[in-house]
This record gives structure tokens, C-alpha cells and sequence, in this order.
């Protein structure tokens, strides 16, 4: 008898596909528990470990989590659809709003874990805006949490001298943001340079964004530049890849 593609896939990932179709079916709903791995032992006549790995398939696909003592349960977080051109459009911005407006709808955002220091500008940020190695930068870090789950580690790097006494220099930069503060300060930007890659995160990172064990994280690395090609901010974004849909719509 022909052997099968799907008898030549290994056993856990035959049970994965099973509990991926529930899901898909209805079966298994938002914040609904999984078989375990007795079940799926008892279920499919396979070992332990090969149970664990099909439930370990779930959690890296972002599809389901796992909640320590309580099992794998399928996960119940819309993904967020970023927007990445309109988000950036200076109508967002410039009329007051945040960038994540375009993407959140009626979703609740909070930032917190917010840093805002000024420090000797790494190489690697030196390079992109343009100045001396060393030179003094305001550094922002925040972290975004939407509907109570942490999505986005972010860090922006600006020069200090250019944002010196601003409200970029504060918690709080105001409606608008960031970007909006530039313009007061005669640095509008007017052009968006992404850089995107994607991989597994540092320990730091998955406690911070309360990663499940496998998921990768996509970075982004976001230049803005004002007139004449003038670098006026890195802003260095780790994201929960499993919390993310990145939506890029343009004309040809």
C-alpha cells in the first residue's frame, strides 16, 4: 500500500493538525481548555513527549497558550492588525491622534514601563542619526499592552540636542506624540525608513511581553527623517509575532 504525505508526518504533528481543524471547526472556542496530554495519550496511543509536542506545535503558531497548572488553552487575543503606512500618514499625527488609533479601533491601550533618560548614543544609533559617536541622546522606552496583554517593547532614540526642554523629553510628549513634537520643533518628519526581521527573543524580552515558550518576536527598526534627509529618530520595536497581523496596502 502507497505510503501517504500525511502517514509520513510525524505522529505529533498529525495530532496537532487534528486540534488546529477543532479550533478551526468551533470545536474548541477563545479561552477554551485543550485535551491534555493524558487525553491525547489515551486518545492517540502515543507517548507522553509526543503528546507535548503536538500541544507545543499550538502555543509556537500563537494558537493557543499554556497557563502553569492549568493546562493549554486556545488563545483568546485578537491579533492586532498594524497598519504600517497609514499609521505613519501625518493626518494621524498631525492632527493630534496617536499612530496606534489607525490600528487599535475600539480596543484598550495602555503604555507603561516608561523610561525616559538621556544617554551617550550607542554605535549602532550614532550611525543611523548622523552623530558623533557617544553623543548625548533622549532615550524612550515603553512597553504597549493591549486589552491587558503586553504586544510591543519599544525604544526610541532622538538627539538630545534637537528635543532638549520639549515634551519628548517627558513621559507624557502630548497629542500627537513624538512625531507631533517634532514638527513644533522645525524637524517634521516627512519620510519613514522600516527595517524588519524576525527571531527568537532574549529571556528579558519573553518575561516582558509574556511570551509563550517558542514564540519568535519580529523586530522593527523605524527611522524617521525630516527635511533634506535629516535622521530625527531610531525607534527599536521588539513584537509579540502571535499577537501581530503587519498589514502593508499601497498603490501600484
Amino acid at each position: 500500500m502507497a505510503t501517504t504525505g500525511g502517514d509520513r508526518q510525524p505522529k505529533y504533528q498529525r495530532i496537532a493538525d487534528v486540534l488546529r481543524e477543532s479550533i478551526k471547526s468551533g470545536e474548541y472556542g477563545p479561552g477554551d481548555r485543550l485535551p491534555g496530554e493524558n487525553d491525547l495519550m489515551a486518545k492517540h496511543g502515543v507517548a507522553r513527549m509526543t503528546a507535548r509536542q503536538a500541544l507545543g506545535v499550538l502555543q509556537n503558531e500563537g494558537i493557543a497558550e499554556s497557563r502553569k497548572g492549568a493546562g493549554v488553552f486556545v488563545r483568546a487575543f485578537r491579533p492586532l492588525r498594524r497598519r504600517g503606512i497609514q499609521r505613519l500618514a501625518q493626518e494621524q499625527w498631525g492632527a493630534g491622534r496617536s499612530i496606534w488609533s489607525a490600528d487599535i479601533e475600539d480596543r484598550t491601550l495602555v503604555v507603561d514601563q516608561v523610561a525616559v533618560t538621556e544617554e551617550p548614543a550607542p554605535e549602532r544609533i550614532a550611525r543611523v542619526l548622523d552623530v558623533a559617536p557617544d553623543e548625548a541622546v533622549c532615550v524612550r522606552k515603553r512597553r504597549f499592552v493591549l486589552d491587558g496583554k503586553p504586544v510591543l517593547l519599544a525604544t526610541s532614540y532622538l538627539p538630545a540636542a534637537l528635543v532638549a526642554g520639549s515634551a519628548i523629553t517627558q513621559e507624557d510628549t502630548g497629542p500627537g506624540g513624538t512625531y507631533a513634537r517634532l514638527a513644533e520643533l522645525g524637524a517634521k518628519p516627512v519620510h519613514f525608513r522600516e527595517e524588519v526581521r524576525s527571531r527568537m527573543p532574549s529571556q528579558d524580552e519573553a518575561n516582558r511581553l509574556n511570551l509563550s515558550m517558542g514564540t519568535p518576536v519580529i523586530l522593527i527598526c523605524r527611522t524617521a527623517f525630516a527635511d533634506e534627509g535629516r535622521p530625527v529618530e531610531v525607534n527599536e520595536m521588539t513584537l509579540d509575532s502571535a499577537s501581530y497581523i503587519l498589514e502593508y496596502d499601497f498603490d501600484a
